[in-house]
């Protein structure tokens, strides 16, 4: 069974490449984020061409998640249970289902924007919130994984500069730790390999070549129980898909499991 996320940046934009992507790829099960569409807009007919159905969680032009899946979809449930809102919106940055033999989550963690910021602090709220959401299925006996753009970079090897980051977000303690916590319900870090140089970056910022240079961070990750991790065969970024024009600033990650 090949599982993938992906955050497509715009899932309007990148739908030619996503489509061909699926096609080539075949990938069973595919959790997306940063959709920036409302529901009404997803592009449920092209996927149904390819044999997938989709789960939303969209509201509007930020961010939205999806499953999208040949395996199956049942047990969906919509948003972050017991998630923090933010001004007072429950934003769609959360979507869970069974697909076949595994329970699946596709987040969007929030960004943080900066350290002292009301999102700084919203965005741990948040992945406190996804600790206590998981944690029943984390330890239970079925394959099961949270997978998505985190927004936090697990270790200093996970940046291309460790300076450059120097009071922003995605590397400070707390989001660390806040990420360790995640692990500790159960979880462990399904690390993949890189297709090219030694770190398996996942997103490149599109300014100042960023990309070309590799100033890259890990910070889309797939976070497995126990059951998930033993049956993973393979596990690598698809670099080849953060080239050229009209591109996402994430890269897909695939896990290949022996289920």
């Amino acid at each position: 069974m090949r599982i993938a996320t992906w955050n497509v940046n715009s899932i309007t934009a990148r739908l030619p490449r996503l489509l061909a992507w699926l096609e080539s790829s075949g990938t069973d099960v595919l959790c997306v984020q940063e959709t920036k569409c409302a529901e009404s807009a997803f592009p449920y007919e092209p996927l149904r061409e390819l044999g997938y159905e989709a789960a939303v969680n969209a509201t509007g032009r930020w961010n939205g998640v999806a499953l999208v899946s040949k395996a199956g979809l049942t047990d969906v449930t919509v948003g972050l249970p017991g998630g923090p809102d933010y001004d007072g919106d429950q934003e769609p940055r959360a979507i869970g289902a069974t697909c076949g033999p595994v329970r699946l989550w596709s987040v969007y963690v929030p960004n943080g924007r900066e350290i002292g910021h009301p999102h700084y602090d919203y965005k741990l709220r948040w992945l406190e919130a996804l600790r206590t959401a998981v944690a029943g299925d984390a330890a239970g006996d079925r394959p099961f994984a949270v997978l998505g753009d985190f927004n936090v970079a697990p270790t200093d090897e996970d940046v291309w500069d460790r300076s450059a980051f120097d009071g922003l977000t995605h590397v400070t303690d707390l989001e660390r730790e806040a990420l360790a916590a995640l692990r500790e319900a159960g979880l462990s870090d399904v690390v993949p390999r890189p297709l090219k140089y030694d770190r398996p970056f996942t997103y490149w910022d599109y300014r100042e070549l960023g990309f070309p240079k590799n100033r890259g961070m890990r910070i889309d990750l797939v976070y497995g129980n126990e059951v998930f991790a033993k049956a993973v065969g393979d596990a690598y970024v698809d670099r080849e898909e953060r080239k050229g024009k009209g591109a996402s600033d994430h890269a897909p990650v695939v896990v290949d499991l022996e289920v």
